[in-house]
């Protein structure tokens, strides 16, 4: 974060101006000790605790305009301030200190308001553009944001009595009062005015809650009109009307008493309590007190016995008021632009002329000792930037000036009336910017009249184009004279001279110094301009040079010429032997008499002690000024005050020790030597930091200019066009800085316009305007972009520059130039004309005789014609007017050379183009080709294309257009031009089809393919989506295109899409439409029928957020399920004969489902066991019983597998109502296979009547049971399964229950079982005998050997998963050594492993229970051993038992003991027996303790 910087001890300064447009800009520390105000991107602060101000310091640190500001009120706090700026950010500083305390941004857009509340010591209230308000409460970097109203925040006030309170008012009139502490906050809208609000202040005393809003009138409780004073553009054209501001100020401890802003500057005191309309007092008794132009800001302070009222302008003053006497104390004058030049006058002792680049004089009387800042301002006539100054040596108050349009004039400072009285102007004008005046005797062609008829001194300037001028100053309006042409005729000069940019007469009058662009410096003898000698030593260009003064002791030092150019490095060499020489021809220095190196960028200004000998004072661009012992070449001091490039240097008439320097900081600082620290100029990383101070100045916004108002510019006053916008080439030359002499040839660098900060007023002292330039009609105020070339007119340049812009630009400016010089000139072109003419009847050659006359060639034959015309293309190429030189070279003739030139150039336009087969086909075709090109690089290509279909290229037209991807324009181009069958249109069809693809627009690229007849390609693509249109559609494609198999694969995702959703009406329509998945729609049918069976038998609490949509098939619900499906599939789809059954049945077989397991969704397991039970269905159809109960076993296993008892249960009981026996007669008993697996199918549906007869005990004993067991044995996430899966609801809800958690879960309530068995015994005796007889059926589930198999598969499981965790615990610690080498610190390290250490510590707690951790001792080989063992036991066991599931045998000898007495003995004993023999599971051990004990 930049700090802010002070200036130092005795540093006097007139500093960069106010912010304009803004409604809090500037405000007082409460004791009175600073006041500060924004200015552009920094904040300048004045110490006004004295009779006088004083320069304090700045804040740096914004990168934009700054648009609010303001100090800490609260006590103990008086030196913190905030600033927020267009950039977003809010900065806090300690303005004593200079320091800054804190920046945040919470604003995404420019900040336009802020205010630091009074009562909150650490509370900033800002808003911005698009109605944001952020509260931040600083101490404890806390923010709030509020957005009460959808416009753009104009200003906005903290309320003085409630810390919740803020006023907000915006563009539009709107004002609203919010409560920050509230969430709906807005309390009151106020809708009084109907225009921007500027300024909103709160009554400071409690009780009266008033709040004027100051707009066009003052309203509130009351509405105050302000007086009629006299207001700005009364004469002016009606469409230019300058933007009204207002402002108000409440004083602290005065409720009756208000200061306002009026419409022309003046302030005005109203009484409250005063009857009558008059309730006003004008401030300011004596003329001149008030400002000139609208005030934009007040704030007060109490200063001992007095209270204090500041006010900042347009008029770049800022005033102190006494609030007692309502008299200015003090007025503080500021720049609103870059400080181009200085000049001490040589008559008036201590008055400094001060050129800047706001359009505007000031004259500075730097000795006046009751106003240290006695400033006069002079801008009258400028409407330019000053770029350069120069006192008449001997007639007091003459100044000349010069400004950035190139214009020259004088101004008379002295007379009483000089404020209003325009300059006097040269009619002749530079064609670019003024770098250098100088007064100096008299050079021919002005020396030659009688002495009395002619001027002592004559006014020299030179300017950009590299022209000097000699203008006679009692006769402005004549022509100046070029003094080129005096050089070369004394001279004999023929050759073109060099480009000048800096002209400097010696005090004595009798020799000038030109420095040029090629960095030579020429000295001339006067009044001829003989050329003495030239110096050869700046290879740059010239900046400045300086003579030594003439009255020193010693005189050979008035020789000396000092220089500073581009590179640095200044030279001062001395020239006495050089004057004194009797050489006729001019001499040649390289060497220079003394270097004065140090400075790190280019020298701007140079001035010479008048108080010392051989004492030199230089600016720089590295931001520092430097003053040097040229004798000794020592550096003696230096000045770092400015926060800018420096661009011009005075030493002080009156004071030895005293140098002004101006810069692009808009600053002029008067300092000490004796007072500064430094010696030398910055080195190395000190004119770094220069560098990134000066980059911190406002970046330019190339989008779009704002405008400070919400008016266009054409409705604004001109002279305020934008804060600081100071038109034309301000932009180019002060915003960026760059003034030194090779503003136009060097480095031109970037502008920046500082949006509204650095004003352009023309006025600030006087209310009288020169408005003669704005009463042009409205849109000459838009056109401010480039200064006008003007050839020197004959007449006054009254007119706007704009009006001249509209002249069309001269085809032929050389010969025209050339037929306008002087009368003596034209007479000789005539007799060389005539001359010429005569030699060409003599058949001699012409040409030659016209080198230097080019123009004559308008005269004489065409060779000479065409040699004109050349001349003037080249200069119409150097000058960028490409199309002029076009033009020219087609009256030539020469239509090839154009086109060429064109086309190097990338100048080719429609119209060249057009023009082209005027030289002939094969020019026509290759223009056509080179301006496609040119397009191309344009990025033009449809154009382009349509050009090369022009010469009938249309494959090139097409590759273009496809490899930019114009797919769509090449598609038509193609299919307009080419054969149907040519393989350019397929390949654009399937580029764009993957282009498009990629995007994922697949039903475009669909059509592509279709396109590219690649209807596979097409389904493939609209298939990608997956959705169930998508897959519709595309399957449909596919039946259409002839791709059947697609078609039904495609049919079958969409119909499980379907079915998803729960509509089976949709899934059938689907698949009826391909034979080869009838078998699918038969278990779609099936599926049908079984969630509707499902979903009847336990209708569902929750409804499903999608209704189902089943057909209204008519059922019979008396026959079995299977025989009900069949009858279905007969009736509605058609299953007519065997042969389609059996065609079905191998469809089906066909498909394989992988297993199911807890994670799989119950709507698949439930699609699955379809599937499954649809094959039962069709072998019972058929008769092939050992299929039928296969099938139905994979159904009953597949549901248990799911870990979803409760669908077991159900399709147990719809499918097997009566049990396995009628099933197991109608199987053939030899087949050992199917027995086996009625045998499996017995025992899962033994297994589901078991846990329904411990479920649902009889009903005398519900209510107990239920009571106890519930909670325990129904766990919530069966039943949510339970619903979820008869619903078909698509969230499954899963549950794990293995044997061996039920397990656990049934011991834990043994006891309480005992004792409900005990009762339950007492109660019913009837129903035990007919739950005793159900229960000897499960003994099928009591099998030894089962028991033993699956004891082994246990133990195998254990190792197994034993031998995991053991692996994975070494993988870790592996992991965990490798991290540990590879790190990077020491630090990171630890934080590693104690997070692996965690992790694991917790993964394994997890993982293993007490076993585990007991086993964790065996080693691998022992494991391996005991799974080798376990292996060797399994494959004992004879192979009819594994191939089948069967329920866990001592999980049901548990269960059989747990339902105590509803048991039979016999059942329970055989039930313990094998729990003890087979029991290895500490589970099973927990839950037998308390029966064996």
């Amino acid at each position: 974060m930049a700090a802010g910087t002070g200036i130092g001890m005795g540093v006097r300064a007139l500093p960069a101006s106010p912010n304009w447009y803004s409604s809090r800009c500037s405000d007082a520390s409460s004791d009175g000790r600073l006041f500060g105000f924004a200015a552009r991107h920094r904040i300048c602060l004045l110490d006004v605790s004295a009779a006088a101000p004083t320069f304090y310091g700045e804040l740096i640190g914004h990168t934009d305009r700054i648009s609010g500001f303001a100090f800490c009120h609260c006590p103990g706090q008086s030196s913190l301030c905030a600033s927020g700026s267009d950039d977003g950010s809010v900065r806090l500083w300690d303005a004593l200190a200079l320091e800054p305390v804190r920046e945040y941004s919470p604003h995404q857009n420019p900040i336009s308001a802020l205010h630091w509340s009074p009562l909150v010591k650490d509370l900033i209230v800002s808003g911005d553009e698009k109605g944001v308000i952020v509260c931040y409460w600083h101490n404890r970097s806390d923010s709030q944001q509020f957005f009460p109203e959808p416009r753009t925040v104009f200003c906005l006030t903290c309320s003085p009595h409630h810390e919740n309170l803020v006023a907000i008012g915006y563009k539009d009139g709107m004002v609203v009062i919010i409560d920050i502490s509230r969430k709906r906050e807005v309390l009151h809208r106020l809708r009084g005015h109907d225009d921007e609000i500027h300024c909103l202040a709160w009554c400071p005393v409690p009780g009266e809650e008033r709040l004027p809003a100051w707009q066009d009138e003052l309203q509130g409780v009351m509405t105050l009109k302000l007086p009629p004073t006299k207001r700005r553009g009364g004469a002016v054209d009606p469409s230019v009307k300058e933007r009204i501001w207002l402002t108000v100020h409440w004083p602290a401890g005065r409720s009756t008493e208000i200061v306002s802003s009026g419409f022309g500057g003046e302030l005005l005191h109203w009484n409250l309590t005063q009857p009558g309309k008059r309730k006003w007092t004008l401030l300011g008794s004596s003329e001149g007190q008030n400002h000139s132009r609208i005030v934009f800001n007040l704030s007060s302070v109490k200063q001992q016995d007095k209270e204090l009222l500041f006010s900042i302008s347009m008029d770049r003053d800022v005033k102190c008021w006494d609030l007692s006497t309502l008299d200015c104390s003090w007025t503080m004058p500021s720049l609103g632009g870059f400080v181009y030049s200085l000049a001490f006058s040589p008559v008036d002792t201590g008055c400094l002329a001060i050129g800047v680049g706001d359009s505007m004089i000031r004259v500075w009387n730097t000795l006046s000792m009751n106003n240290i800042y006695d400033v006069k301002t002079f801008w009258q006539s400028i409407k330019s930037k000053v770029t350069a100054l120069s006192w008449h040596p001997t007639k007091e108050g003459s100044l000349a000036f010069g400004t950035d349009d190139g214009k020259v004039g004088i101004f008379d400072t002295f007379s009483n009336s000089a404020k209003n009285k325009p300059p006097q102007i040269s009619s002749t004008y530079h064609k670019k910017t003024v770098y250098a005046l100088a007064w100096g005797p008299p050079t021919p062609p002005l020396t030659s009249g009688e002495e009395s008829e002619q001027p002592s001194v004559t006014l020299y300037s030179c300017a950009g184009e590299g022209i000097v001028f000699q203008h006679n100053p009692w006769n402005l309006n004549g022509e100046a004279n070029d003094i080129n042409k005096v050089i070369q005729d004394t001279n004999s000069i023929k050759h073109k001279l060099p480009a000048r940019t800096e002209i400097c007469w010696k005090p004595d009058g009798r020799l000038l110094a030109l420095g040029n662009e090629d960095g030579s410096i020429e000295i001339f003898q006067a009044p001829n301009l003989k050329l003495l000698c030239t110096i050869q030593q700046h290879h740059k260009l010239i900046n400045a040079i300086r003579w030594h003064h003439e009255h020193g002791n010693q005189p050979e030092l008035s020789y000396l010429i000092a220089s500073g150019s581009v590179n640095a490095t200044i030279y001062v060499h001395n020239l006495k032997s050089v004057v004194e020489s009797t050489s006729e021809s001019p001499l040649t220095i390289t060497e220079p008499f003394r270097t004065l190196a140090g400075h790190t960028a280019k020298i701007t200004s140079l001035s010479w002690s008048p108080h010392h000998e051989g004492r030199l004072v230089s600016a720089c661009y590295d931001g520092t000024a430097q003053v040097w012992d040229v004798m000794k070449e020592e550096p003696l001091c230096n000045y770092r005050g400015h926060q800018g490039r420096l661009l011009s240097v005075q030493w002080s008439p009156v004071e030895s020790d005293c140098v002004y320097t101006g810069a692009d900081d808009f600053s002029v600082h008067k300092w000490h030597i004796s007072k500064q620290e430094h010696t030398r100029p910055p080195q190395g990383k000190k004119s770094i930091e220069l560098e990134k101070k000066r980059s911190m100045q406002p970046k330019v916004k190339a989008k779009k200019k704002k405008k400070p108002t919400g008016q266009s510019s054409g409705k604004q006053d001109a002279s305020d066009v934008m804060n600081g916008d100071e038109s034309t080439k301000e932009i180019l030359l002060e915003e960026n800085g760059v003034l030194d002499h090779e503003v136009e040839k060097e480095d031109q660098e970037t502008e920046l316009p500082d949006k509204v900060s650095m004003p352009v007023s023309k006025d600030t002292s006087s209310s009288a305007y020169d408005y003669s330039s704005f009463s042009l009609p409205k849109p000459f105020v838009t056109q401010k972009a480039t200064p006008v070339k003007k050839d020197p007119p004959k007449e006054k340049p009254i007119l706007d520059a704009s009006l001249k812009k509209r002249k069309p630009r001269s085809l032929l400016p050389f010969s025209t130039f050339m037929d306008h010089r002087s009368k003596d000139e034209l007479h000789q072109d005539c007799l060389r004309l005539a001359t010429c003419l005569k030699t060409k009847d003599n058949n001699e050659d012409v040409s030659s005789d016209l080198k230097d006359c080019i123009h004559l060639g308008l005269f004489t034959d065409r060779d000479s014609l065409h040699k004109m015309i050349d001349v003037e293309g080249k200069h119409h190429l150097e000058n960028g007017h490409p199309e002029l030189f076009q033009q020219l070279m087609l009256w030539k003739g020469d239509m090839k050379g154009v086109l060429q030139a064109a086309a190097e150039r990338g100048e080719l336009t429609d119209q060249l183009v057009a023009m082209s087969p005027m030289a002939g086909y094969q020019a026509w075709v290759w223009t056509v080709e080179a301006f496609a090109k040119q397009l191309c690089f344009q990025e033009q290509y449809v154009k382009a294309a349509s050009h090369l279909l022009s010469i009938h290229k249309v494959c090139e037209a097409i590759e273009l257009l496809k490899v930019n991807n114009f797919y769509r324009e090449a598609i038509v181009i193609a299919k307009a031009r080419l054969r149907p069958e040519d393989p350019i249109l397929r390949d654009l069809y399937t580029s764009w089809a993957a282009l498009l693809e990629k995007d994922g627009h697949y039903s475009m690229a669909a059509k592509c393919y279709l396109g590219a007849s690649s209807p596979y390609d097409a389904v493939k693509v609209l298939s990608k989506k997956g959705d169930v249109t998508s897959l519709k559609t595309a399957a449909e494609l596919a039946l259409i295109s002839g791709e059947e198999e697609l078609s039904a694969t495609l049919s079958l995702r969409c119909a499980q899409d379907l079915l998803l959703s729960r509509n089976w009406v949709g899934a059938q329509e689907v698949l009826q439409q391909h034979k080869t998945l009838f078998g699918q729609r038969l278990v779609f049918c099936l599926n049908e029928l079984l969630c509707k069976c499902l979903s009847e038998g336990s209708p569902c609490e929750r409804k499903s957020p999608v209704p189902p949509r089943y057909h209204s098939w008519e059922l019979n619900r008396q026959a079995s399920f299977f025989d009900m499906v069949i009858e279905v599939w007969q009736n509605m789809l058609g299953m007519d004969t065997t042969e389609q059954a059996m065609c079905a049945q191998e469809q089906l077989r066909r498909i394989e489902h992988p297993p199911c397991t807890s994670n799989t969704h119950p709507k698949q397991v439930l699609f699955h066991i379809s599937h499954d039970l649809a094959l039962a269905a069709l072998s019972c159809q058929s008769g092939t019983w050992d299929e039928a109960v296969k099938s139905i076993l994979g159904a009953v296993t597949r549901s248990f597998d799911a870990g979803n008892f409760t669908l077991m249960q159900e399709i147990c009981s719809i499918i097997l109502p009566e049990g396995c026996g009628d099933l197991r007669h109608k199987l053939d008993s030899t087949n050992s296979q199917s027995m086996d697996a009625c045998r499996s199918l017995e025992g899962f549906v033994a297994y589901r009547l078991l846990y329904e007869l411990w479920w649902n005990p009889p009903k005398d004993s519900l209510g107990l049971q239920k009571a106890v067991l519930d909670p325990v044995l129904c766990p919530s996430e069966q039943t949510a399964l339970e619903k979820n899966c008869l619903s078909g609801d698509s969230s499954p809800g899963q549950t794990d229950q293995t044997a061996a958690e039920t397990d656990e879960n049934l011991c834990n309530i043994t006891e309480v079982q005992k004792c409900e068995t005990q009762n339950y015994s007492r109660t019913n005796l009837v129903n035990l005998v007919d739950t005793q007889s159900k229960l000897k059926g499960c003994k099928v589930l009591l099998s030894e050997e089962m028991a033993a198999l699956q004891n082994t598969q246990r133990d195998i499981a254990e190792v197994q998963e034993t031998l995991a965790e053991m692996i994975r615990q070494h993988q870790q610690e592996r992991n965990n050594l490798q991290e540990n080498t590879n790190g990077n610190t020491q630090e990171s390290n630890l934080e590693q492993s104690s997070e692996t250490e965690s992790d694991k510590a917790c993964s394994d707690s997890n993982r293993m229970n007490g076993k585990e951790e007991i086993k964790q001792s065996i080693t691998l080989p022992e494991l391996t051993k005991q799974l080798l063992k376990a292996k060797q036991k399994l494959a004992e066991f004879p192979d009819n038992l594994k191939v089948f599931p069967f329920p866990d045998v001592l999980e049901c000898c548990l269960v059989l003991l747990h339902l105590g007495s509803q048991c039979p003995p016999e059942l329970q004993e055989q039930a313990l027996d094998l729990l003890t023999k087979h029991s290895s599971a500490d589970t099973h051990k927990k839950g037998l303790r308390r029966f064996l004990t």
